[in-house]
């Protein structure tokens, strides 16, 4: 609420500001015997003028001669709501107000067409950079190099002496039994300090001759 009350604010003081200076403008070009419709025209013509400067400087900053008619536009302005304040004689007019009022439409017409018709100077871009190659090139790869993790070897099956063939009837052992009876063989080494007995271990696991003999026969147990 607060924020629309200050709007309305502004453009109230706007259009009481623009009214007067409208009014001096009209007294003043009236009083240098312009007369009629020409009186009205002369305050929209500054104001364009003032406007088209404004307008010409939010797009270019730098621009000389948008600075030079906003200038002249803004003195044209003041020097109305001046030269109306009792200073000077809007009965006598001096020659030269008569002149430079009569003038005053082909100078705004010029100054219009200048801000309307000349380019804007656009910046330059900065030049590009060059590139390093070496730089932006993506890193060399050894297409000889293998990264890849080789796998270790398979450990080699166990040579079978040719004057002991295993017998074609001897069972398979599966890995879970043979790992029990690993830890039962580990734990007796450990605790007697002597690899166990075949027999003991047979005793131990309770298994068939041929099962407990094919257990033994991979421990190495005698």
């Amino acid at each position: 609420m607060p924020r629309s009350i200050r709007v309305d604010a502004i453009l109230v003081q706007a259009v009481i500001a623009g009214a007067l200076s409208f009014a001096h403008l009209h007294d003043l070009a009236e009083a240098a015997g312009q007369s009629g419709w020409k009186a009205w025209a002369y305050p929209v013509s500054v104001d364009l003028l003032l406007v088209a400067a404004w307008r010409r400087l939010r797009t270019a900053r730098r621009d000389r001669s948008a600075w030079t008619w906003f200038v002249i536009a803004l003195f044209a302005s003041l020097g109305a709501n001046i030269a109306t304040a009792g200073l000077l004689d809007l009965a006598h007019v001096p020659d030269w107000l008569r002149i430079l009022v009569a003038g005053w439409p082909a100078l705004a017409f010029l100054g219009g067409t200048l801000l309307v018709h000349t380019p804007v100077d656009k910046p330059v871009p900065a030049p590009a950079q060059p590139v390093d190659d070496a730089a932006v090139s993506p890193p060399e790869v050894d297409v000889t190099r293998d990264d890849t993790p080789v796998p270790p070897p398979a450990p080699a099956a166990p040579e079978l002496s040719p004057a002991s063939p295993p017998a074609p009837d001897t069972p398979a052992v599966p890995a879970a039994l043979l790992d029990h009876a690993r830890k039962i063989a580990d734990a007796h080494q450990a605790a007697t300090g002597a690899p166990m007995p075949a027999d003991i271990l047979s005793a131990r696991l309770g298994l068939p001759a041929p099962m407990t003999d094919a257990i033994a026969a991979q421990l190495q147990l005698t």
